[in-house]
Parts: structure tokens; C-alpha cells; sequence
């Protein structure tokens, strides 16, 4: 009986996110882009490229860039995009 009070009250404290669309992929995208120029500038030439290389011919922003810093800033872009995607969602824009 307490679990199913406490579950409703949690229920109603829970903003809505929004629902997918276009711009909800637009902006995830644009997140991480961000972050991949981030860390094109963020981590340093020496320590570029030590792990296993990309397996595609990629153009100069991705130069001297392997799985592990394409995998370590595209985390960090869905971090950034899924908090944006909520805050624009909370505020009625998307």
C-alpha cells in the first residue's frame, strides 16, 4: 500500500519529455557535433589516434581521430543533447 501512494506521488513530480521529431534529431545532432569539435580541440595531438583507427577515409576534422575519441565525444554529445532536448522540451520549445 505504501509503494503504490509513494509511486504516485513520484509519478506526478516527473516532467513530460518530449516525443520524437525531426527537430529532437536535429538538435541530438547538432549536440554532437559540438563535442566533436570540442574534442578536436580538447585533446591533445599527442594522445590522438593511439587507439584503433576509423575504419572510412574521414575528412580533416576527424584527422588523427580512432573509435576511442570518436565513441569518448559522441558520449559526450548525447550528454549534451539529451539534457538541451529536455530543457528546450520543459520550456515549450520543442
Amino acid at each position: 500500500m505504501i509503494y503504490s501512494s509513494l509511486l504516485l506521488v513520484v509519478q506526478s513530480t516527473i516532467p513530460t519529455t518530449p516525443e520524437w521529431s525531426p527537430m529532437v534529431g536535429l538538435t541530438m545532432i547538432l549536440c554532437n557535433l559540438l563535442a566533436i569539435a570540442i574534442g578536436y580541440y580538447g585533446i591533445s595531438k599527442e594522445n590522438r589516434g593511439k587507439g584503433p583507427a576509423l575504419p572510412l577515409v574521414m575528412p580533416g576534422m576527424f584527422k588523427g581521430f580512432g573509435i576511442p575519441e570518436l565513441l569518448a565525444t559522441t558520449s559526450l554529445g548525447h550528454l549534451l543533447g539529451a539534457g538541451v532536448i529536455l530543457g528546450l522540451g520543459n520550456s515549450g520549445v520543442l
